[in-house]
């Protein structure tokens, strides 16, 4: 997985966000099936307990917030008792509700899941009851949801809707949402209703439809990657959008840009728990992307692992920005990545400290890499969980070593460290002792050879609670040692 997604990630901010759609409760009840009822062929459920959920268009606002946006929530819910606990989750995450709107003729939409288990086994669900009213908003409240939208939608980084189908997403609050947030260049994404009706989201920037919901919009299956490239190109053009994110399961995301071109990212593979709730986190991971101006390739990059950090949860759970980057850094890394400046190794490895990963440092020539510096860095790196190496420039060698070295240059130096396995990342370092680098990284660890009389900067990495560790080096192997044996071989010709 490429580091500068990393990069990407730590670069967001707190973007505004306005989330638009249906919002749903989700209910769970939990009970013991424990017998068939006496006044029906069916099981009776002991209830044991209940769980309400955030769903639906909250859940994606409640996602954003866990990924640290700041959130407004623009909708319809009853006046009902179980408005009142949608309304109050989302304030207690933060979640700005003064363009949510109660609609007494409509109740909130619920869906009510009952869940029995029986002789201690899993819980399955038994039976599921939806409370709704899927008929359009009536004109009056679809206007004051537009007083309450329109006014202030140029303070906000993006827009998401997200369409249930539950009635909230009229053509009109939609169409005019669209033309006011794109003439304002704030990009809309949309994430469409199961029935794969897309009519209504002419002008936005970029859609997000699944498989299924492509199909039924393109009247085409879709099966393939290429399949998935031509319903996408189908609909930027019908639609006039910027992009379109066809979301394949676990083939992963096809991207289909208005020019055409086209980009399959796959995802890695995952042990899947429940699906339930990866669709609104991809939706709110392009969301909070695009608010930070990241290219549509990384948003799907990005929603691939967000997406499938979701579906290892059983249930709806919230991704946080460090989870993220977590799986981010334990994805693979391509080598020209791992040599990076000071600057960008150190968001690194500030991103690695916070999911509690212990940062091991060495340093020195490495001028042609041989058998013993290898080993030395794979026992260095059994010592931690990310190891850097810091070479000295060919500067810095001539000074150390004499003005006949270095004999491969720094750059080639860097790409061989960083080719290795056990290496994590490699730098360059100008000066001539380790001390700026120690002191911006404070690793927990530095590890140097057995032949090192003296570990330079010692108190730097010891005064930040870090250790001082020197291994013993393979006997009869330096780089010293290997010019001369060749300098004698040239000799003795």
């Amino acid at each position: 997985m490429s580091y500068h997604l990393i990069d990407a990630v730590q670069s967001i901010g707190q973007p505004r966000i306005l989330v638009l759609g249906d919002l749903i409760l989700d209910r769970y009840i939990w009970g013991d099936a424990e017998r068939v009822s006496q006044e029906a062929p069916v099981i009776l459920l002991r209830q044991q307990s209940q769980e309400d959920r955030l769903g639906g268009a909250a859940n994606v606002a409640n996602m954003l917030a866990g990924l640290e946006a700041k959130v407004s929530m623009a909708g319809v819910v009853g006046a009902d008792a179980d408005s009142r606990i949608v309304r109050e989750t989302l304030l207690e995450e933060g979640i700005d509700c003064s363009a949510l709107i109660a609609d007494s003729s409509r109740p909130t939409t619920v869906k009510e899941r009952y869940l029995g288990s029986a002789q201690q086994k899993h819980p399955h669900q038994m039976l599921r009851v939806d409370r709704e009213v899927r008929t359009p908003l009536n004109v009056d409240i679809e206007q004051e949801l537009l007083d309450q939208i329109l006014p202030q939608l140029s303070e906000y980084d993006a827009v998401l809707i997200s369409d249930y189908g539950k009635g909230v997403c009229t053509p009109n609050l939609v169409a005019k949402t669209i033309t006011v947030a794109r003439d304002a260049g704030i990009p809309v994404i949309v994430d469409p209703p199961s029935s794969g009706n897309c009519a209504n989201y002419i002008g936005a920037t970029a859609i997000t439809p699944n498989r299924l919901e492509t199909s039924r919009a393109t009247g085409h299956e879709i099966v393939t990657a290429d399949d998935a490239y031509a319903a996408g190109r189908r609909l930027c053009a019908e639609l006039q959008l910027d992009y379109v994110f066809v979301t394949l399961d676990s083939d992963g995301i096809a991207v289909v840009q208005a020019d055409g071109s086209t980009e399959l990212l796959p995802t890695r593979r995952r042990e899947v728990y429940d699906i339930t709730g990866a669709g609104d986190m991809v939706l709110a991971t392009i969301g909070i992307g695009a608010a930070a101006g990241i290219t549509p390739v990384d948003l799907a990059r990005l929603a691939n692992v967000s997406g499938g950090l979701e579906v290892e949860q059983i249930g709806v759970a919230i991704i946080s920005r460090d989870e993220i980057i977590g799986d981010l850094l334990r994805g693979g890394r391509a080598t020209n990545e791992k040599v990076c400046d000071l600057d960008t190794l150190s968001r690194h490895v500030e991103a690695r400290r916070k999911i509690g990963q212990r940062i091991v440092f060495t340093n020195g020539c490495f001028d042609l890499l041989h058998p013993g510096h290898v080993q030395f860095l794979q026992e260095a790196r059994t010592h931690g969980d990310c190891l850097i190496v810091a070479l000295n420039s060919d500067e810095g060698v001539a000074f150390h070593k004499g003005p006949q070295r270095p004999i491969v240059g720094q750059e080639h130096r860097a790409m061989m460290l960083a080719a290795l396995e056990c290496v994590d990342y490699s730098i360059i370092f100008h000066e001539h002792t380790p001390h700026a680098v120690l002191e911006r990284l404070r690793p927990d660890l530095l590890v140097k050879g057995g032949s090192t009389p003296i570990v330079v900067a010692r108190e730097i990495v010891e005064e930040a609670g870090g250790q001082v560790l020197t291994l013993n080096l393979t006997p009869d192997i330096s780089t010293t040692t290997i010019v001369q044996r060749i300098q004698q071989a040239q000799d003795a010709a």
